[in-house]
């Protein structure tokens, strides 16, 4: 193990002997729905460290889920401060940091900065953010969508539950009225960066996508919010003072940034918990699926993709982005994708302008309930534990292990593929309501050509379905927004379920697009707010000059814990050889190679190789992990968080070392490079270009630091699968209709049966 932390050492020696260059460095941070992560890159975009540590969610009624921000910030220092002593990177040399965060409501004492509960008995001031996820306000959001505001028409054409204006309501009327007059509200990455800066400045993601801003210039718009909007809602105290209560207004009381521009340094209090400097820069946060857009589609590929090498030539700098769409997929998945004009799609959120730079837009589709329902599918059922004690005495994941038995169902039961085991089972998923392209919450799900199988088999046969589900839901957001006007080449996918290979498949299948899978899969999304870092860095004079001293990073005990799992190869052509981000050396893990086809034609789509070597790869850096119980992943499944998709394993450098390959991306013209420390002779040679238009320098900067992926195509439309799925897409959507046909018809019945006589 020792050579996994033995670098501080020999960086600080590298360091001191190389005065006359510049070694950046950039955090980025990201807080999900069950852990904050943190990791460390160099400004070629190699990944140093990686730390994670879970965070808890309360519901102590259906559909009431609230967390602390106190523990959020401890986790967030927790990992932070695991990161950079993991990696050895002098502090002084850390330039930047990014946050996202999910879109969850933060309620603070606006005199105190003190946490203020947010229900449902108020009891808990402890207890201060409404998740994401939270359904309370169910009422409030159709009183808001009955409001006839202009602005509902840039969030698809009504607010949805998960939103923030609704949970604002709900809080007026349930809430204790001092408490609420005193109260100030945040998006959770907006309150982040004012933790981290002490300023209260504001993003245009978080506020213009869930909370109602329009951005001046937008429509006619001068102050961003609606004082007509809020007195209709019965919320005049956000008008109060400016708009306080939400950061006040563009331009008047507030100020407002787009993606990765400097809010400023970090404040001395937020630099000395974070054992980093108040020389280190903090990017405008954005919510974490936009995180995953900047970490993911400025991405190379392993083979030609003609519609993005098409786009390559016809445009420069972001307008690059158009037509790739990141899907962020964890617990739920999120569809994100850029355009120069407005295009709006019903039931898709947005469009959203300024929110990743000036003057463009972004449409966010969306998924409620994507890894939550593969956790309760297979949680549910009766060959759950069955499946449990197989996959962990064969050292894989649960899916990797139903990918085999599908597998060998095939063989048994002389089907022609996997994908047939399933044509007769029809299984619609929307458990947590329809987030796109419906947007009706009240949608739930529904299975038909079930038996009373309880079989293992049977389990594996459901799992099947669920994948095909998120698969023909995906096509259902990408079809509705072509329609509309996007003109989408290729997906970008992000997050653990890239590595379920079955699911992929069936993505680039059903879609009939090429499916990206980054190189960081599990760390796309933290990758992406490093990137933020590193723009904001962008910002800093170059005759600043840093201190070698400055640090607040007291010297302790590791918080490394080591229990990595083994890897056996496993028989599915579906099944990724590789750990999860979370437990890895993120350095190695960049540079693995398996690259042998299955006889059948399913290479897995597993990270792609470097393609020129470089010393950093010699010295593994950071093998963090944050999280002490081997069974939270198991946890995690039961309770329908995110859940594992990697395999488990053990011996892991070992593996990893004996099958890594050296090299760096070669995205940017590098004069030399030790230990993945980029070293240049001027910070404005660090990008190497020349930022055109907004927006320009993020994506010049996305591009340097962003690897290669592994291209998953879809097969040929005559391939029988596709067929297969083309023809189960209409009974999907028949699944779809016919549910809220049904719905309509019974509660007029039930609307009949009760009116009094």
């Amino acid at each position: 193990m020792s050579r996994y932390n033995n670098s501080h050492s020999s960086l600080n020696r590298i360091a001191s002997n190389l005065s006359n260059v510049d070694l950046q460095y950039f955090i980025g941070v990201d807080v999900g729905s069950g852990s904050a992560r943190a990791a460390i890159c160099s400004s070629a975009g190699n990944i140093l460290s990686l730390a994670e540590r879970p965070i808890i969610r309360q519901e102590l009624k259906p559909d009431y889920i609230t967390q602390s921000t106190t523990e959020i910030w401890d986790a967030v220092c927790f990992t932070v401060k695991t990161v950079i002593r993991d990696s050895g990177v002098d502090p002084s040399l850390i330039y930047g940091i990014g946050f996202d965060a999910t879109c969850s409501l933060v309620v603070i004492d606006g005199t105190t900065d003190e946490p203020l509960a947010v229900g449902p008995d108020f009891e808990n001031d402890n207890q201060n953010i409404i998740m994401w996820m939270d359904h309370r306000a169910l009422e409030e959001t159709a009183e808001i969508n009955k409001s006839g505001y202009f602005g509902l028409k840039y969030v698809g054409g009504q607010m949805s539950v998960e939103m923030e204006i609704p949970k604002i309501k709900w809080l007026r009327n349930n809430m204790p009225p001092k408490k609420f007059k005193n109260s100030l509200f945040f998006d959770l990455p907006d309150y982040l960066v004012y933790r981290a800066t002490s300023v209260h400045h504001r993003s245009y993601c978080s506020t213009v996508c869930k909370q109602g801003l329009v951005p001046p210039g937008v429509d006619g718009q001068t102050s961003g919010w609606s004082k007509e909007f809020f007195e209709a809602v019965d919320l005049p105290e956000l008008v109060a003072d400016d708009f306080r209560k939400l950061g006040g207004s563009p331009g008047n009381t507030g100020k407002w940034f787009s993606a990765g521009e400097s809010v400023g340094p970090l404040s001395t209090k937020a630099a000395e918990e974070l054992g980093l400097t108040t020389n280190c820069y903090v990017g405008s946060g954005v919510i974490d699926c936009y995180s995953g857009w900047v970490g993911t589609i400025a991405g190379k590929t392993d083979v030609a993709i003609p519609e993005l090498d098409k786009q390559d030539q016809e445009f420069t700098g972001i307008d690059k982005a158009f037509g790739r769409l990141a899907a962020v997929a964890g617990t739920s998945t999120c569809h994100c994708v850029m355009s120069k004009d407005a295009v709006f799609v019903p039931g898709v959120w947005g469009p959203y302008r300024d929110i990743m730079a000036p003057g463009y837009w972004l449409a966010e589709g969306g998924q409620s309930c994507t890894g939550a329902l593969l956790a309760h599918v297979l949680s549910t059922h009766p060959a759950y534990g069955e499946l449990s004690q197989k996959a962990d005495a064969s050292n894989i994941s649960k899916f990797d292990y139903l990918n085999s038995v599908l597998e060998r169902l095939k063989v048994e039961r002389k089907e022609r593929s996997v994908v047939s085991l399933a044509k007769h089972l029809f299984l619609y998923g929307d458990f947590h309501g329809n987030r796109s392209p419906i947007a009706d919450p009240t949608m739930r799900a529904s299975i038909i050509g079930q038996s009373l199988d309880t079989s293992l088999e049977d389990l594996a046969i459901m799992y099947l379905g669920a994948c095909e589900f998120i698969a023909q839901q995906t096509r259902q957001i990408v079809e509705a927004m072509e329609t509309a006007g996007h003109k989408i080449s290729t997906i970008f996918m992000s997050g653990g379920q890239c590595r379920n290979g079955l699911l992929m498949r069936l993505l680039a299948d059903c879609v009939g697009k090429p499916v990206v899978i980054p190189r960081y899969i599990d760390a796309a999304v933290v990758f992406g707010s490093a990137i933020l870092g590193a723009v904001a860095a962008e910002s800093v004079p170059r005759s600043l000059k840093r201190s070698n001293s400055i640090s607040f990073l007291k010297s302790g005990p590791s918080f490394i814990n080591h229990h990595h799992k083994p890897l056996s190869d496993l028989p599915s052509p579906y099944t990724v050889p590789t750990a999860t981000a979370s437990s890895a050396n993120i350095a190695s893990l960049a540079s693995v190679s398996y690259t042998t086809p299955t006889p059948e034609g399913y290479p897995f789509p597993v990270m792609t190789p470097m393609d020129e070597k470089n010393e950093f790869d010699l010295i593994p850096h950071g093998d963090s992990q944050a999280i002490e119980d081997d069974d939270d992943d198991d946890d995690d499944e039961e309770d329908g968080a995110a859940i594992q998709f990697g395999a488990q394993n053990k011996n892991f450098e070992k593996v990893f070392n004996d099958r890594l390959k050296l090299g760096h991306t070669g995205s940017s013209p590098v004069q030399h490079s030790v230990s993945g420390a980029i070293i240049t002779k001027s910070r404005a040679s660090s990008i190497g270009k020349t930022a055109e238009k907004p927006g320009d320098k993020l994506w010049l900067v996305m591009e340097k630091m962003s690897g290669p992926g592994k291209v998953v195509s879809p097969s040929p439309n005559n391939d029988p699968d596709r067929i297969l799925l083309a023809a189960k897409y209409k009974i999907f959507l028949d699944m779809l209709n016919k549910q809220r046909e049904y719905r309509a018809l019974v509660d007029g019945v039930e609307a009949m049966l009760c009116v009094k006589p």
